[in-house]
């Protein structure tokens, strides 16, 4: 439990709700904290997924303006870097991550979102990344990771405009995987989270370092990588109970040590 983040444990997955009344403004406080609660959540064996969410108003309110007003651009040269450092203990966790957003999800919480692995939305969520209406831009993530997620084209005009982007056009950019009524998001989060947490561990983190290397790597150096990986997991308990289990019983009912 954190001063603006509350974490609940169950089932193999961390569910992580940002509570910062009324708006869920992302100041340096609550960006340090979630780092921190990342920094532990990566190395604990009880959590094999993670979850983050916020209100049912607002997810998640960008940074506090507040705290940038004064800043110049020497101050903000060192800044950016913690800024950054700050969501991608989010985005390297080894465990998927998965955001459930309600409401808005503005500029730092729209980075929030997109540094998860998955978004699975409300009806009522609103992305957006308005930054330039403020003479700036993002930079916690932001350019990079919706890039690579809708294309440089949608990105930009996205960016460039400010405007909002409401869920059902999240989902045909492909900015989330689904949406759902406001009263099923976090079962629906929960639900996917249980059953990716009942997957082998090391075969679902290994997975997850695959897909992201490949993002940015050349067909030949992906498939070097998925060859590693793929080799390394001959070698895990996991493989023998979900080899033996199937030859044994059919598909999909192994249950997993996670080693």
């Amino acid at each position: 439990m954190g001063e603006f983040i509350n974490v609940v444990i169950a089932e193999g997955v961390a569910t992580l709700t940002l509570t910062r009344p009324p708006m869920n403004v992302l100041n340096f406080a609550v960006q340090a904290e979630l780092a921190e609660m990342c920094t532990g959540l990566a190395t604990n064996p009880d959590v094999r997924v993670v979850v983050f969410t916020g209100g049912d108003e607002v997810f998640a309110a960008g940074a506090d303006v507040n705290e940038f007003v004064d800043l110049t651009e020497a101050d903000m040269a060192v800044q950016v870097q913690t800024l950054q450092a700050n969501l991608s203990a989010l985005s390297q966790l080894p465990q998927p991550t998965i955001a459930a957003v309600s409401g808005y999800a503005l500029g730092g919480g729209c980075e929030v979102a997109l540094a998860c692995d998955i978004r699975i939305a409300s009806s009522t969520a609103v992305f957006g990344l308005p930054e330039v209406l403020l003479g700036i831009m993002p930079g916690a993530g932001g350019t990079a990771r919706l890039t690579h997620l809708v294309g440089p084209a949608r990105a930009k005009e996205i960016m460039w405009t400010g405007r909002f982007v409401k869920a059902d056009e999240a989902l045909t950019m492909g900015l989330v995987t689904s949406v759902v009524a406001p009263d099923e998001l976090l079962a629906a989060a929960n639900k996917l989270a249980v059953t990716l947490a009942k997957r082998p561990a090391l075969a679902v983190q290994a997975i997850k370092r695959v897909v992201d290397k490949a993002v940015d790597a050349n067909l030949a150096d992906a498939l070097n990588i998925e060859a590693a990986e793929f080799t390394k997991l001959f070698g895990t308990n996991d493989k023998a109970i979900g080899m033996k289990s199937f030859l044994e019983n059919g598909p999909g009912k192994a249950n997993f040590e996670h080693s």
